[in-house]
């Protein structure tokens, strides 16, 4: 079989699988195409790929905008190790500073300074502009609400409305 076939094959297993499958996989490629996009976008204007971009925004609307690293860590679906690496880059910037527990040595804080907060705020209006873009140049508004409606229902969406603003 030559890789036509198979390319043609597997393509066809995938939309027998029904349109859950299909959905899940255009979810997928969506997902990885627009974050691709975006985090080339971010990172060439504003030196912040959009996970960075994420973690100080969780931050800027943290109180006092500091929160436990392992709470970062939950809220950008990323593991103890992927957490650690991203926070001691943007500390390294000066965009972040590690703070401990006066009560629990155990307990480490991720506090936003004021670097981070401008850059933060330097990088928003350019992110949503570019998100609303890519959104309008394919969807028109009423298939933008659907969509963002349809997602909410997903598990680990609902309720997480401005993720990409800073406020």
């Amino acid at each position: 079989m030559n890789p036509t076939q198979t390319t043609t094959a597997s393509t066809d297993r995938r939309e027998d699988a029904g349109p859950a499958v299909r959905a899940f996989a255009r979810l997928l490629r969506a997902h990885a195409s627009t974050t691709r996009l975006l985090s080339a976008e971010l990172l060439e204007e504003h030196g912040l790929t959009i996970n960075d971009y994420e973690a100080l925004l969780v931050l800027s609307h943290a109180d006092g905008q500091r929160l436990k690293r392992v709470d970062i860590s939950r809220r950008l679906l990323l593991t103890p190790s992927g957490i650690t690496r991203l926070l001691e880059g943007l500390e390294a910037e000066g965009l972040v500073e590690r703070e401990s527990c006066a009560t629990d040595l155990r307990v480490t804080y991720a506090h936003l300074t004021e670097t981070g907060a401008l850059r933060l705020q330097a990088a928003s209006c350019a992110h949503v502009a570019s998100i609303t873009a890519l959104f309008e140049e394919h969807l028109d508004e009423n298939e933008i609400t659907a969509l963002a409606d349809t997602l909410d229902k997903l598990p680990g969406v609902a309720g997480t409305d401005g993720a990409c603003s800073a406020g």
